[in-house]
């Protein structure tokens, strides 16, 4: 497939990416780890503003529809600048919402997910943990062909990725029932898998313009490391994977805009390719700058340690490929 992005999308990428690069997003998501808040939902509220939760809301709720290609976009740029917070688990908590066609609830959510007043967290199948649920105006859980809402959590639990805080819902009320939430839940998983591969996509993009700039400036026997044979071939293996993950990751977005029956498989087969090619930027990432890219000082850990919760969310390698095989 050869796929180009309009002039417009372009442009949208360019406004969000340049947004979030003066937003200082490392010390947000150090806030966030921390339990702090605060920064965290004033970045939402101008993530919000650039119209990046709209893409998820249809217009008669103040959102401009489901725009997948546009929604890949965003949360590449978002997993690019290492923003936290359950935006994957929002925007499909807002398809769910949507698929459902509670009009209540739908009432009630939607425009305020759009506008960026709500910050919701989704458990639907992906174990017994709702991401954030410290941080959520509420957590919708589905177990089954049943959907809850809560705002009660048990204690949050410790992550390799510092900036991501699951907790057990508790309680809740059933707010729906039937095949109806099933084949919502459905949806809401193909646009969460999508969100959170093009999220790995975009860490994998600042991952590796991140090394490469190190081994252009690190040293040895006199010469910069990136001069080596080894260095070269590790940085472009890791290039290639990024490189063939993103038509992928595309090509699920147009399949999903056009409700093309082979988009779930589609969807799966980009979470693998970009949640396999983010982790290997992490691997990358941390062999050449020499194990420093752990340390809790530099920055750029917080990019490393996301890339494997991201590899695993929504789906991991083994369940997508699975998803891939059965059609």
């Amino acid at each position: 497939m050869r796929f180009l992005l309009t002039d417009e999308q372009r442009e949208f990428a360019h406004m969000l990416d340049g947004m979030l690069g003066a937003s200082g997003t490392p010390a947000v998501a150090r806030a966030w780890a921390a339990g702090e808040h605060r920064p965290g939902r004033a970045l939402w509220a101008r993530i919000a503003e650039a119209g990046v939760f709209g893409l998820a809301v249809p217009e008669r709720h103040g959102g401009t529809g489901l725009l997948p290609v546009e929604l890949a976009l965003s949360f590449t740029e978002l997993g690019r600048h290492a923003v936290p917070g359950p935006l994957v688990e929002t925007v499909a908590a807002a398809a769910f919402l949507e698929h459902l066609g509670a009009d209540s609830m739908a009432g009630e959510w939607l425009p305020r997910i759009a506008a960026g007043g709500a910050v919701l967290s989704l458990c639907a199948g992906a174990g017994p943990y709702a991401l954030d649920a410290d941080a959520a105006d509420a957590v919708l859980v589905v177990a089954g062909d049943t959907v809850c809402r809560t705002d009660a959590h048990g204690p949050v639990q410790a992550c390799l990725d510092p900036a991501r805080r699951p907790a057990r819902p508790l309680g809740g009320t059933v707010v729906a029932e039937g095949p109806a939430v099933t084949a919502a839940a459905a949806h809401a998983v193909e646009i969460a898998r999508l969100a959170t591969a093009a999220q790995s996509l975009g860490l994998g993009r600042a991952l590796l313009a991140a090394t490469v700039s190190y081994v252009k400036q690190r040293t040895q026997f006199r010469v910069a490391i990136g001069s080596f044979q080894a260095v070269k071939h590790r940085l472009a293996d890791t290039l290639i994977g990024l490189e063939f993950a993103q038509p992928l990751v595309h090509a699920a977005a147009l399949a999903v805009a056009a409700g093309a029956p082979s988009a779930g498989r589609e969807v799966a087969a980009a979470k693998v390719a970009a949640g396999e090619a983010g982790h290997t930027a992490a691997r990358t990432a941390l062999h050449l700058h020499g194990a420093l890219g752990y340390t809790e000082e530099l920055d750029l850990s917080l990019w490393i340690r996301k890339a494997r919760p991201l590899r695993d969310a929504w789906g991991t390698p083994a369940d997508c490929r699975a998803r891939v095989l059965t059609g």
